[in-house]
């Protein structure tokens, strides 16, 4: 059995500051968790896998094609692969989730 949690790992931190640590690896799939602070977003990309965020803590605003829609804790939200996609933190508090990539990238 392995465990760890998302603070014993180092993040990598992107120009805007976002802090993404892959919590999980395999060739199967990976999952990141983000921290965002207020304010920050996480710039509308493609990716050539399913996407999946599980929100964990604050409100999660997700653009995903032309959509544009704000989630609350504990909602899990599916974005298709060759779709753009971002994260806005729109709130005044953190927003920390899971981004769960099937199969790895």
């Amino acid at each position: 059995m392995q465990n760890r949690t998302w603070q014993e790992i180092e993040p990598k931190v992107n120009a805007n500051g976002i802090k993404g640590t892959k919590i999980y690896e395999a060739p199967e799939g990976e999952i990141v968790h983000l921290y965002l602070a207020p304010g920050s977003h996480l710039k509308k990309h493609i990716t050539p896998v399913n996407v999946a965020f599980y929100v964990l803590e604050g409100t999660a605003t997700l653009e995903i094609g032309e959509e544009k829609q704000s989630f609350p804790k504990d909602t899990l939200i599916e974005s298709p692969k060759n779709i753009p996609h971002g994260v806005i933190n729109e709130g005044n508090s953190v927003l920390r989730l899971l981004v769960i990539k099937m199969p790895k990238p």
